[in-house]
């Protein structure tokens, strides 16, 4: 027994030796430990937005800043603002000002701030049956009109026809051009297509109709080598187009992740994100798919403050 017990003792001086520490020290090696879980905000964007990659290149500098996931989904701007109205979305990216004004009237948005802006242009085959190319946006639909009605080759026009905000904007160009929609274009005829459907899938209709339509140019350039259209129109004031990123009331619907949906519209508006607005698509494209909000809000018609006022 004496031996035995010796021979214990020998062996745990031995391991203490070997490991540097007493058995009953505790041990020194760091414990992993478990990542913290991504926080989640949802977004409804518009889907120019979505469809020229700048919202997932902005979503991946913002998710690692802040250890976020971003849950995203796209629609035309009717149906994003419709998601913020029944308070599925935490923030709402859109680009159709009299409807956003309207939904911030009503309670349902808050902080909004402008974002970015591009043009829309009128794209159409090269051979430009219409003869519109370098006119004025309104003139331009005046003539797709005529010709179009009267069954003139090649006058085909394919609409968003999906109350988004290029839908939104086309009907302000039938109206600045003298025609009721609802009344003198909608059902005017065969040559006047709606595609029900985003601007990427309705610039394949076109392409595939060999058609004339609305385009935000950024969407336009992301889609340019798949198609064969061409922009004639791209100049008139009427063809602004502004991006507003807006966060849902708290006050009128729960669940709403105020801080982090504050942490992204403050993001947006950081020189760093305004930076990566003004450079995303140059290297590709040879020009920017979006100018930057910051300093240009009198080029939008839009205060400082909605440009550059952190949302506090």
């Amino acid at each position: 027994m004496v031996i035995i017990t010796a021979l214990l003792v020998a062996g745990l001086m031995v391991a203490g030796c070997v490991s540097g520490e007493s058995p009953t020290a505790p041990s020194t090696t760091p414990i992993p430990t478990v990542a913290e879980t991504p926080e989640e905000l949802r977004i409804a964007t518009t889907t120019s937005l979505y469809d020229t990659k700048l919202l997932d290149h902005l979503q991946s500098i913002f998710e690692k800043k802040h250890n976020a996931k971003l849950l995203v989904v796209s629609a035309g701007t009717g149906k994003a603002l419709e998601y913020g109205q029944r308070g599925d979305v935490d923030v709402m990216m859109v680009h159709d000002r009299a409807r956003e004004d309207t939904f911030i009237a009503d309670g349902d948005g808050v902080n909004r701030r402008v974002i970015a802006y591009n043009y829309f242009v009128i794209i159409g085959p090269e051979s430009d049956p219409a003869g519109i190319k370098g006119e004025q946006p309104e003139v331009a639909f005046q003539t797709l009109m005529e010709k179009g009605k009267a069954g003139e080759a090649g006058v085909v026009f394919v609409s968003r026809g999906d109350a988004s905000g290029t839908h939104a904007k086309e009907k302000a160009i039938w109206k600045a051009a003298g025609f009721d929609y609802a009344t003198d274009v909608q059902n005017s005829g065969n040559w006047y297509v709606e595609a029900g459907s985003g601007m990427g899938a309705t610039l394949v209709m076109a392409n595939e109709k060999e058609a004339y339509t609305l385009s935000d140019i950024g969407t336009f350039l992301a889609y340019k080598g798949d198609l064969t259209l061409v922009p004639v129109v791209s100049e008139g004031d009427i063809l602004l187009n502004v991006y507003s990123a807006m966060l849902i009331n708290p006050e009128k619907h729960t669940g709403v992740d105020t801080e982090l949906g504050k942490k992204w519209i403050n993001f947006l508006t950081s020189d760093e994100a305004q930076q990566e607005i003004a450079s995303f698509g140059v290297v590709e494209y040879g020009e920017p798919l979006f100018f930057p909000a910051k300093g240009n809000w009198a080029v939008m018609g839009v205060s400082e403050a909605e440009v550059s006022a952190p949302v506090l």
